[in-house]
């Protein structure tokens, strides 16, 4: 079996609010997973069905081939967009408490927290109080507690909230990090650069509906324009703006160049390839900047959701 976790279906209502209408997502094993949407699109709902907080009204969920039971808890790690830590307790008991009710002993629980502490650089900590961190800190503790009992599943929820740079890419390597050394992960954020750097694949929820899945490169490519974006140094700007716009569909670009470029983006026709294009421009200029338009994960995001009339 190459997923690890099969939505099928699932749909749940609170009073009048249709939250999830037949959501169906396959995460596959080893993977990094994106979880998208806007707000209220339907996202923490899923994400508290699959963590067994709430239930479906329909639909199930399995999880390595197994439906979803209560001792299955203990195969998944979960970081809420809102954190939990106690903040009067002390860093380091928290933390053994927290480990311990995930079914680590206390020895085991020990040994991998001094690890974590250690890689993290956060040892000095462990007598503090959690109201004496900043958010970042305590975040950096919570990201500890999630991955301490090496669960098949990692869901985060906006794992980088609180974050300076450094800070992020420091969790976004250990993220990376525990996909490598097997683990599954659910990421689901509104920082859509994040998803460019961590994800394997996504799925759009909209308006308690899924609206969008698969792999994200399979889907950069559905979405590609087959235009680009060039830069050409020539002494006739107007007569070759002219001359290409005779044989392609051109718009004006807008990039940083260090030469006085005509910048154009440039839409190859349907009888043309990339390489018949730069022919043509090195034919008539020469071609400082050559450049395929593939759409990001926001631009995405934003057309994908624009489109179902949001």
């Amino acid at each position: 079996m190459n997923d690890l976790l099969e939505v099928q279906g699932v749909s749940k209502k609170f009073a009048d609010f249709q939250a999830l209408s037949s959501v169906t997502i396959n995460v596959p094993k080893h993977s990094i997973f994106g979880l998208l949407g806007p707000n209220g699109a339907g996202k923490t709902t899923l994400i508290r069905i699959i963590n067994q907080i709430t239930m479906p009204d329909s639909g199930k969920v399995i999880l390595d081939g197994e439906p979803l039971q209560p001792h299955h808890v203990q195969y998944i790690g979960y970081l809420p967009e809102e954190r939990g830590l106690y903040k009067s307790m002390k860093v380091g008991e928290q933390a053994l408490y927290l480990a311990q009710l995930k079914g680590l002993s206390y020895k085991e629980a020990k040994k991998r927290l001094v690890y974590w502490f250690e890689k993290l650089g956060i040892s000095h900590w462990w007598d503090k109080k959690i109201q004496e961190l900043s958010k970042g800190m305590a975040q950096k503790i919570q990201f500890v507690v999630t991955v301490l009992h090496q669960p098949k599943l990692l869901i985060f929820d906006e794992p980088f909230s609180g974050f300076d740079p450094i800070n992020a890419n420091i969790i976004k390597d250990e993220i990376l990090q525990l996909r490598a050394e097997g683990a599954t992960v659910i990421f689901s954020t509104h920082r859509m650069e994040s998803v460019e750097e961590l994800c394997d694949h996504i799925a759009l929820i909209h308006e308690s509906k899924k609206i969008l899945d698969g792999k994200l490169e399979d889907i950069k490519r559905q979405y590609k324009t087959n235009t680009f974006e060039v830069g050409l140094s020539t002494k006739h700007k107007t007569a070759l703006k002219q001359t290409i716009a005779e044989r392609f569909e051109i718009a004006t670009a807008d990039f940083k160049s260090l030469e006085d470029d005509l910048k154009l983006n440039i839409k190859l026709t349907p009888n043309d390839s990339s390489d018949d294009l730069l022919a043509f421009l090195s034919q008539n200029a020469s071609v400082n900047h050559y450049k395929e338009l593939i759409p990001n994960a926001s631009e995405i995001f934003i057309q994908t959701v624009k489109n179902n009339g949001l």
